[in-house]
């Protein structure tokens, strides 16, 4: 059971303030009798509420993929900057929040949700989820370069990097860009760029493609979001799937 007034906020149709304002004014109904007490006690997978005639769509838990662009911030709130969040425009949560973050300047896969449970699985470092980037830098690179990130690199903190693959997929000799594939299990502050900076390079563009058993959607352009399927959110949930 759940109060009405959570139930319709949680649903995208205001502060709480602004839900008992709509409740209190007899706006809401469940079934065919209007309900005017915020307090009042509603079953999300039974109860039919309407609210000005219009039937609610709740859903406890949101899934969206999102291809976060350069330039956004990520965060729920920014006074100066946009966040990803606002680029998720059908959401109808209000508690929706991004799994990890990603540079401003960092483009890519970011998951967003409400599903706390879900979130912490892949966050926390024991979990060891796989993450995997392209990366474009410019300098030398050591020809050892794809051992020393295998055995971890010191990047000025207490302790070296986890084991990081490297697969090296092009490069261009008229500007000297080298394109990496890397893959890393933890989630440190500029991990990637201070990963290379450590080896005498520097990261000019970074792009996340995939986060566990979650591959970024090819057919969403920069900026771009959907629904995680039913399917995904499963594979996400299930330890055995996403190794």
């Amino acid at each position: 059971m759940i109060r009405i007034d959570k139930y319709l906020a949680d649903s995208g149709y205001g502060t709480r303030s602004e839900v008992r304002s709509l409740i209190r004014l007899g706006n809401v109904s469940i079934g065919e009798k209007i309900i005017k007490d915020p307090g009042a006690k509603i079953d999300p997978d039974k109860d039919k509420v309407l609210v000005k005639g219009a039937e609610v769509s709740y859903s406890e838990y949101e899934y969206y993929m999102l291809s976060k662009p350069a330039g956004v911030v990520t965060a729920t709130t920014d006074r100066k900057e946009k966040t990803v969040l606002d680029l998720i425009k059908t959401g109808k949560r209000r508690d929706l929040f991004p799994v990890g973050r990603l540079d401003k300047d960092t483009e890519g896969l970011l998951l967003i949700t409400n599903d706390g449970e879900l979130a912490h699985f892949l966050l926390s470092p024991k979990n060891k989820i796989e993450k995997t980037y392209v990366a474009v830098v410019s300098g030398e690179p050591p020809v050892d370069i794809t051992q020393l990130f295998r055995e971890g690199l010191d990047i000025g903190d207490d302790k070296k990097t986890e084991e990081a693959l490297l697969i090296q997929l092009e490069k261009n000799e008229a500007n000297s860009l080298y394109t990496y594939e890397v893959t890393i299990t933890e989630g440190r502050y500029h991990e990637i760029k201070r990963m290379f900076e450590a080896v005498g390079c520097k990261v000019e563009y970074l792009k996340r493609y995939s986060m566990g058993c979650l591959k970024l959607d090819p057919g969403l352009a920069s900026g771009q979001y959907r629904e995680l399927t039913s399917g995904e959110v499963e594979q996400l949930r299930s330890l055995n799937k996403c190794k």
